[in-house]
């Protein structure tokens, strides 16, 4: 009987709607930056918008997720990562807008990283020629063409030095990114490697995670957790000293990308440029309009999306987490209640007090 009615107020909830609604300009990701723009990425698309911020004006609009963009060293061309015909490969447009023009075709995940300093090659990874979970690491020519391996074992991402002569690489990737301040077996090192000879200088570390390497004239730039929060350091190839750049007493920087004179940052959601020659930091504001289907009010049907149902100590209802939402539906006469009815917040983990009158959860507002 109580199988019948728990089975009951699921296929209740299946007819409920979830109310979304957008708010401000928020998750502007993965940004990189030229002499007079900054380009990033924002509900799957790249967007371009001055350096010193402004209206941004989206550069593309295909289908498929945009991601990782990386401008070329006279600013003139976006490379980037492109989910498009069904599979992952480098793409690059004008910085002007355009049609985007494929350079990788094999059927693996390729990811664009950087250009060579001459700007006619684009630096990318692929596991195409590596054993499972690990890359390598190769250079396509921005024109098109048959794409050429970096003398390296494996790497996962990687910056040429100005005169082209070596590579700020991190060899080794983590299978779980997102665990903060991890000092297992995975930490991640950044090497410079001499590519006429392959000979190898480690950055100096204590186990930390460092990753995200930026070459600027003499000195290795890149993110590290080694005193905390992700922040960003420098090594300067000369006198072999690591310096920290920003105090970062908040959250991680989770990526950041060089340019003339600058490197622009990811964090919290915000895009932050930091000037190489004073040293000082600032926010770029920044405004997004754009018709945004996924953040506009709609009615979503959450029927699919049930996790965590539970019956009360009655039977009487029974509640359930949905879309991140937490929603109770009557046994049999009734309406659904929406107990939450929260817009951004995402609340999971339903479960009855013992007498029926409160229902705890977890909520990540």
């Amino acid at each position: 009987m109580k199988r019948a009615i728990f089975m009951l107020s699921l296929l209740i909830a299946a007819t409920t709607v979830a109310s979304a609604q957008g708010s401000g300009p928020s998750l502007l990701q993965r940004p990189t930056v030229s002499r007079t723009q900054i380009v990033f990425v924002y509900a799957g698309d790249l967007w371009v918008v001055s350096r010193q911020g402004g209206d941004a004006a989206r550069l593309t609009n295909g289908v498929g997720v945009e991601t990782d963009p990386v401008f070329s060293p006279d600013g003139r061309w976006v490379a980037f990562t492109g989910e498009y015909d069904g599979n992952t490969d480098v793409y690059v447009v004008a910085a002007t807008g355009g049609v985007p023009r494929r350079l990788t075709f094999h059927p693996g995940f390729d990811r664009a990283l950087g250009w060579t300093p001459d700007g006619k090659r684009i630096l990318f990874r692929s596991g195409r020629e590596s054993v499972s979970f690990y890359n390598r690491l190769f250079t396509v020519p921005a024109e098109g063409g048959f794409p050429s391996s970096v003398p390296l074992p494996l790497a996962e991402e990687g910056s040429f030095s100005p005169d082209g002569s070596r590579i700020a690489y991190q060899p080794l990737t983590q299978w779980q990114p997102d665990w903060k301040r991890y000092r297992g077996g995975q930490t991640s090192p950044i090497w410079i490697a001499k590519l006429a000879d392959s000979s190898i200088e480690k950055l100096p570390r204590d186990n930390s995670n460092d990753f995200n390497p930026m070459w600027i004239e003499g000195k290795v730039y890149f993110l590290s957790d080694r005193e905390g929060p992700v922040s960003l350091y420098s090594y300067d190839t000369g006198s072999k000293r690591v310096t920290r750049l920003i105090q970062n007493n908040g959250l991680d920087i989770k990526s950041a990308s060089a340019g003339p004179g600058a490197i622009v940052y990811e964090q919290f959601g915000s895009i932050n440029l930091y000037d190489a020659n004073s040293g000082k930091s600032q926010k770029v504001d920044i405004r997004v309009a754009g018709d945004l289907p996924g953040v506009r009010r709609r009615f979503e049907k959450v029927g699919t999306r049930i996790t965590n149902a539970g019956l009360s100590p009655t039977g009487a209802r029974a509640v359930f987490e949905a879309r991140g939402e937490i929603i109770s539906v009557p046994a049999e006469k009734g309406d659904p209640r929406n107990l939450t009815n929260t817009t951004g917040v995402m609340e999971r983990d339903p479960a009855w007090s013992p007498d029926g009158k409160w229902i705890a959860y977890f909520s990540d507002e």
